[in-house]
């Protein structure tokens, strides 16, 4: 994610050329920190490199979830992350091939928290699926109800094959472990990468992206 503290970095575009050489095949960014320009210039450049394009939803406050998801469509990302209004935002997104992972759970404030324990997560895992969404974007290292892995566990079993991501505060090796062993497909990271979290001992960008890739094994 072009991402830190929750929103888009404003030298997106800078930084996206700047990994390049990393061959990413999944980029992604928030909804907010940049002007809707920019959003779009990120989405063509991200799509041009071969890689699948992410528009992650920062808001909670419904109105703005779906401010959000017009923006997603009108510059045509791949992949629709969070929101709750989970019928409006299929609404909107009906036959633009934009797949969604409404967040599960109870999400509030920014930087988001996470309400809600194993059984809520899980109940909305299949009420989303049963609805039509293709998966799910679980804030589990933000819940403030639970422990992170037990939600990532529900949701794993109540979700079957649809795709589980994990996103918030992946920061550490350990989590990537605990998160692959747990069944997670996939996960998001920004901020760790950005403010040098992740591998604390180097300073370039490209040193915690290699980092995170050989943490993935």
């Amino acid at each position: 994610m072009l991402t830190r503290d929750d929103q888009t970095v404003e030298d997106a575009l800078d930084v996206l050329d700047a990994i390049r050489p990393l061959g990413l095949r999944h980029i992604g960014f928030k909804d907010i920190g940049v002007g809707p320009d920019v959003l779009h210039e990120l989405n063509r450049s991200i799509k041009a490199q071969g890689a699948v394009s992410y528009l992650e939803v920062v808001g909670t406050a419904p109105e703005a979830c779906l401010r959000s998801v017009r923006v997603g469509l009108k510059i045509g990302v791949d992949r629709l992350l969070g929101g709750t209004d989970v019928d409006a935002a299929l609404r909107i997104l009906e036959g633009s091939g934009i797949g969604y992972y409404p967040f599960p759970g109870f999400p509030q404030g920014h930087p988001t928290v996470l309400g809600g324990g194993p059984e809520e997560v899980a109940a909305h895992c299949k009420a989303f699926v049963a609805k039509g969404c293709v998966g799910v974007d679980l804030l589990a290292y933000r819940a403030t109800d639970a422990e992170p892995l037990d939600l990532v566990r529900a949701a794993r079993r109540a979700l079957g094959g649809h795709t589980l991501i994990v996103a918030g505060s992946v920061d550490r090796p350990a989590r990537i472990g605990a998160l692959a062993a747990a069944g997670v497909d996939a996960f998001t990271i920004g901020s760790a990468v950005f403010n040098g979290a992740f591998s604390p001992r180097k300073g370039a960008l490209l040193s915690q992206l290699r980092d995170v890739l050989a943490a993935c094994g």
